[in-house]
């Protein structure tokens, strides 16, 4: 009795509902996430696949849909296969994909490696590959399915990671045992950066401090004194680039564009610069004062970044303990921080100085053009960017987080439950490619590890930390990058 008032029951919910709604109780009974009868099918980004260096974070993307569970109400559950076209799958590799994951990624500068190293595939060769999903259902008495696509991959020879300078131009002469090694860039993959003294003569470029002249050198290209040839194991024409007067260059080799700039400089009128000021870490001393950063690829340009308090700063230059030295200042005392004036001057005649009010109080990023004599005070911000996060993928107008005593703070919801999500955190906005990132050290990172890395525009592993099914709800972040601490916490 008690089941048939039950059914009875839900008999007539369903009529009232159904009254309501213009459905029926069929419609209303069935749940299309619980029996899924879609045919599988298998898509990649694209058939023709040619990779390149210069873009490491283009990805093939795989898409699949979500087959049947035969109206068991299974889970459904998926594996991804890759091999070369004809090995019917004898050594693929193979991705374990879990439930409700309907597509899988690789980035450019991963897939060559696997074609490299896994599958031996030459440089420039074009290869057929297969991919396979085969679909498996929480349910004994259902079948497996299959479904499959083609494509092709051509990959490339990664440039060396550390490039030299030798000739007669250079220090060592042309002792290659000895050879000058050059500056990789932090901003751009594939270039490195020589700074220093060069007398008359010539130089090229080899790869390594390798004794034998028959290793890889990037020589003059015999069309263009700006463009240079890769001369694998020594082959080819044995150009050099000729300086005709000694004195301080600034060298730029670019191996994936095969470009070379050779630039007479006159040298930053100072290597070193300091923060002194109550309103910066270094508080009021000369003596040791925290340093600014020089960049690698422009010696004129010097950062810094730190939290700042309420106060004064200036910035020191030339040598160490000396109040009336060498120095950076503001035009006038109290200078707004968004002006890009500043002033070189010595003595202590002139004393103006920036500074922080208690409403301006939080971390700034500045950024010093000796050359050029002009200044960028910029307040550093973070911003949760993804759609695990309250911004969603809005980079050009999100809303920043809070900043107190040196951290970052988020109190707020990650996911609804609806979506699991993902997400990562900008130092900055407006376009993808313009600032800092923090991502987290792994791929699909959990919300339970806050270890992360700092990549720069678009150059870096495009890490994010995802939300896995039941993560959703209301979380405190906060992020002190001084210590380079951060936490995650479930409130």
């Amino acid at each position: 009795m008690k089941k048939n008032n039950f059914i009875k029951t839900l008999s007539i919910l369903c009529v009232l509902f159904m009254a309501l709604m213009n459905t029926s109780c069929e419609d209303l009974l069935s749940d299309s996430i619980v029996n899924n009868n879609d045919k599988l099918t298998l898509k990649v980004s694209t058939s023709e696949l040619v990779l390149d260096e210069r873009k490491p974070n283009d990805n093939l993307t795989f898409n699949w849909t979500t087959g049947t569970n035969y109206g068991t109400s299974a889970s459904i559950s998926y594996v991804l296969q890759i091999d070369k076209e004809g090995n019917n799958f004898a050594t693929p590799l193979e991705y374990e994909m879990g439930t409700n994951n309907f597509s899988f990624s690789i980035n450019s500068a991963s897939l060559n490696f696997i074609m490299l190293n896994t599958f031996g595939v030459q440089p420039g060769a074009v290869q057929k590959f297969e991919a396979r999903i085969t679909a498996k259902v929480a349910n004994s008495s259902a079948t497996a399915q299959v479904a499959t696509t083609t494509f092709s991959i051509t990959p490339y020879l990664p440039v060396s990671k550390e490039l030299y300078m030798v000739g007669s131009a250079t220090a060592v002469g042309w002792d290659v045992s000895n050879a000058i090694q050059l500056t990789p860039s932090t901003s751009s993959p594939g270039k490195f950066i020589f700074l220093g003294t060069l007398s008359s003569g010539s130089f090229k470029l080899p790869v390594s401090r390798d004794g034998c002249w028959c290793q890889d050198f990037y020589t003059k290209s015999a069309s263009a004194d700006n463009m240079m040839v890769h001369n694998i194991g020594g082959s080819g024409q044995d150009l050099q680039w000729q300086i005709t007067q000694g004195g301080q260059y600034k060298i730029t080799a670019d191996l994936l564009n095969l470009t070379i700039t050779i630039e007479a400089i006159t040298g930053p009128s100072f290597t070193q610069i300091w923060i002194v000021g109550d309103a910066s870490p270094s508080g009021w001393t000369v003596d040791s004062p925290q340093a600014f950063t020089q960049s690698q690829d422009n010696p004129s340009v010097f950062t810094y970044e730190a939290n700042f308090v309420e106060g004064d700063f200036k910035i020191l230059a030339g040598s160490l303990g000396n109040w009336c030295g060498e120095w950076f200042r503001p035009l006038t005392n109290g200078q707004a921080l968004s002006s890009t004036d500043v002033a070189q001057n010595s003595g202590c005649d002139v004393d103006n100085k920036w500074k922080i009010t208690a409403a301006e109080v939080g971390r700034y990023k500045i950024t010093l053009n000796t050359q050029t004599n002009t200044i960028k005070i910029k307040k550093v911000n973070l911003y949760i960017i993804g759609d695990g996060g309250p911004n969603g993928w809005n980079i050009a107008s999100p809303v920043a987080m809070s900043y107190s005593n040196g951290n970052f703070v988020y109190n707020g919801p990650l996911g609804d439950s609806n979506a699991t999500g993902e997400f990562k955190i900008s130092k900055f906005y407006g376009d993808w490619c313009d600032g800092d990132w923090i991502n987290p050290a792994t791929a699909n990172q959990s919300l339970s590890n806050g270890n992360y890395i700092i990549t720069h525009g678009c150059n870096g592993p495009d890490n994010k930390w995802k939300l896995q099914t039941g993560d959703a709800g209301l979380y405190q972040i906060s992020i002190n990058l001084d210590t380079q601490s951060m936490a995650i916490t479930h409130q």
